[in-house]
């Protein structure tokens, strides 16, 4: 018996690529729930079709040959169960997903999976301040400059803005306290992003602490460290900010200039002209990668989660 296949027929040899790549295209703005009720299919069926259909987006994007790379990672369940992303930052695309975890191990997956002619033309490699991911870079593409991301550093100068409220709030009592009790994101948040009344809050809680009044000022003042394109200029801004801690009585703030003075080489790499790459990429990509969990809930295939994050940036056709 002779079995004839024709080209036109999906995976599915119930349905035709045409139909697969509807209802692939469907998916990308609507649940395979949704999907499924409107076009009265199992969600099983959906699901296949889709993954179909975003394996063919891979196909069409080409094989990637990145020269800055962006690395992350991402939870996909509770218990620290991580898988890597790397992102091809000038093509601004996710390229690969994989691992078992965020260990050095696990990074190394990709180079190898991206191969040593490939290697070869990665000369930066955007990072948060996670050793593992450092080392594995530096022992396989040893020439690409190392940068860490603008957005985890400042997350960790939020962290020490948060205990320094913290730290007010429990030595202050009665009616000095109010000012301070639920104005986390109001401190936390730049004046530009509040509202009317988040700025009326904010101007109230610091004209009446003098100590979050200043953590506030030298918090803002810190972000102004990326707009530096001297490496020397950086540095003296930096020394300057780290001189203002003396006799400021905040802790926290002191340990962040120490993390920051041991970090310097992956920061100060921002000030080269040929390493201004776009920061916000892998941010906004993460709050992509969320929103693909949270419509995915509940469902446990891997292979679809990294199709979804892979794709998620190419445009549909």
């Amino acid at each position: 018996m002779k079995q004839e296949k024709f080209a036109f027929l999906a995976n599915n040899p119930f349905y035709t690529k045409r139909f697969a790549f509807y209802v692939g295209k469907r998916c990308s703005t609507s649940t395979v729930k949704d999907v499924a009720q409107e076009l009265h299919l199992d969600r099983k069926t959906v699901n296949t079709l889709e993954k179909q259909y975003m394996r063919e987006k891979l196909r069409r994007a080409g094989n990637p040959r990145p020269k800055t790379i962006g690395i992350d990672e991402i939870s996909i369940r509770k218990g620290h169960s991580y898988r890597i992303v790397v992102s091809d930052l000038e093509r601004r695309r996710p390229i690969w997903f994989g691992g078992t975890d965020r260990s050095e191990e696990s990074l190394k997956l990709f180079y190898e999976w991206l191969g040593p002619a490939k290697i070869k033309g990665i000369r930066l490699a955007l990072m948060d301040m996670w050793k593992p991911f450092e080392n594995a870079t530096r022992e396989h593409a040893p020439q690409a400059a190392i940068l860490y991301d603008k957005f985890h550093v400042l997350r960790h100068l939020n962290e020490a803005m948060d205990k320094i409220r913290k730290s007010e709030y429990y030595r202050l009592s009665g009616d000095d306290r109010k000012f301070i009790k639920g104005q986390k994101y109001t401190l936390l948040s730049h004046r530009e992003n509040l509202s009317t009344d988040g700025r009326k809050a904010l101007k109230t809680l610091l004209a009446a602490n003098k100590r979050l009044n200043t953590a506030y000022v030298l918090k803002e003042q810190f972000g102004q460290l990326w707009d530096y394109q001297s490496e020397a200029w950086a540095r003296k801004f930096f020394n300057n900010w780290k001189a203002s801690l003396k006799w400021q009585r905040l802790k926290p703030y002191e340990k962040f200039a120490e993390m920051i003075e041991r970090h310097w080489h992956g920061i100060a790499t921002f000030c080269k002209s040929e390493n201004k790459v776009s920061l916000g990429f892998v941010e906004g990509l993460n709050n992509k990668i969320r929103v693909i969990q949270r419509r995915s809930y509940g469902l446990r295939d891997e292979e679809y989660l990294r199709l979804k994050v892979l794709t998620c940036m190419l445009p549909d056709f």
